[in-house]
């Protein structure tokens, strides 16, 4: 009895033994069991074009064959696009592009006129300036207009002058009057040539007939005295300017245009203008005259521009916002300045294909006006593009290697590895990025 009793109790702690080894086994060995993946999971699909291998610890490094990356890590491949998107384009989730607010276009095909849009100074129209002056030795007895800037009208005296000279010639003109004979008609003509020939004219010479011993000069024109040459009792030579009046109904404008827009204004285009001290009136006008120099520091050319000026209202040393209109291009595709990006030697535009899907497309510009940017060559007209936001998704698009697959006809990356993030979709922002897994089928997205 004993016996039996120990026997028993040592095959109780045998198969308590067993029990616990078997289960130690089972715990090892299950989990190994079912982690190992199908054989059909770890196939490569056959029908899918590899674009490049990547290391899923630096995903931003390329490599064109399969292998060991440097890190001793297994590359996994990146495969096309599913339905055969072209490689060069950029997706992004429409909820994002939504979330950052970009703006898109239609492009047109019409021409571009070319309006200039340049800054101006006022000046006096010198070819309504007019100067008056002695036409023989005198002396300024009397000055009626003392300061320059004075505003005179048409007749209005300006100033009295003693001129021996026309007073002699007329006191002989005036002896003849009343000859009757042929030489002394004949003298009294000569007479009247000799005063037409020292610029005297009739209102100068009734008043010298008066009896006064001063000739009163009145002036010709409207307009404001722009200059004043003389002062009350100073001798005056022949010819000696006293002042000058300019008219006021039109004006001059000069304008610096930038060299490279000179070439499409031509004299006689028209011209509209503002002043910021009198809002809201628009002031129109003419190209006069292009001058034929070119500043050498600034690179422009003057513009000579004639405005009109009905209220006098516009004042020598005034600003001038101007808009001049060049002649038209012919018929070109038109996008928004702010929609193209310049790049180096590479000028392109963010075309939006829809779902979510972008394309950089190259282009070659032409000329810029009121915001819009011709296009002659890279757009047929009618595509969308991108016109604010676009700089991130260009960014997006270097990053991902589409500028470069989309100038080098989709070349490969060399074996050495180029920086450039793998991910077509934008960085800080919610993506659709499944994270790569060694139990991946091959189809992960860095």
């Amino acid at each position: 009895m004993k016996w039996t009793f120990v026997t028993r109790v040592v095959a109780g702690i045998a198969l308590l033994v067993l029990l616990l080894a078997a289960g130690a086994i089972g715990y090892f060995v299950a989990p190994r069991s079912i982690t190992t993946p199908p054989a059909h999971t770890t196939a490569e699909p056959a029908h899918r074009k590899v674009l490049y291998w990547y290391d899923p610890m630096q995903p931003e490094q390329h490599f064109d064959h399969p292998g060991v990356s440097p890190m001793g890590m297994q590359m996994v491949p990146k495969y096309a696009s599913p339905g055969g998107t072209a490689s060069n384009i950029v997706r992004i989730d429409p909820v994002e592009v939504q979330n950052l607010g970009m703006r898109t276009a239609v492009v047109e095909v019409a021409p571009l006129s070319d309006t200039v849009h340049v800054p101006g100074t006022v000046a006096w129209d010198q070819n309504l300036a007019v100067t008056v002056s002695a036409r023989t030795n005198a002396t300024l007895e009397n000055l009626y207009v003392r300061a320059p800037f004075t505003v005179v009208k048409a007749g209005q005296p300006l100033a009295e002058i003693l001129a021996p000279e026309w007073s002699t010639a007329a006191a002989q003109y005036f002896a003849l009057q009343d000859a009757q004979s042929a030489t002394g008609r004949d003298l009294r003509a000569a007479a009247l040539q000799r005063l037409h020939a020292l610029g005297m004219d009739a209102a100068t010479l009734r008043s010298l007939r008066s009896g006064s011993d001063t000739i009163t000069l009145r002036a010709p024109v409207a307009g404001v005295v722009s200059k004043l040459d003389v002062q009350q009792g100073q001798q005056l030579g022949q010819g000696a300017p006293i002042l000058t009046i300019n008219g006021l109904d039109q004006v001059w404008v000069d304008a610096a245009i930038p060299q490279a827009q000179s070439g499409g204004i031509t004299a006689g285009a028209p011209i509209t203008a503002t002043v910021t001290a009198l809002p809201g009136e628009i002031f129109h006008g003419k190209v006069a005259v292009l001058l034929p120099e070119v500043s050498a520091t600034t690179r422009t050319q003057r513009a000579r521009i004639v405005l009109d000026n009905p209220r006098h209202a516009l004042a020598p040393g005034m600003f001038a916002d101007l808009r001049i209109a060049g002649t038209p291009s012919a018929p070109h595709p038109l996008v928004p300045t702010e929609a193209v990006i310049a790049s180096g030697p590479d000028t392109r535009v963010i075309e939006a294909l829809g779902n979510g899907q972008f394309k950089p497309v190259l282009v070659k510009t032409g000329h810029s006006a009121d915001g819009m940017t011709a296009i002659l060559a890279g757009l047929q007209g009618g595509e969308r593009i991108v016109t604010s936001g676009q700089f991130l998704i260009d960014s997006e698009a270097s990053l991902s290697g589409a500028l470069q697959r989309m100038e080098a006809g989709h070349a490969k990356t060399p074996a050495s590895g180029s920086r450039s993030a793998t991910s077509s979709t934008m960085r800080g922002a919610k993506m659709n990025m499944p994270m790569p897994s060694s139990s991946s089928s091959g189809e992960n997205r860095p």
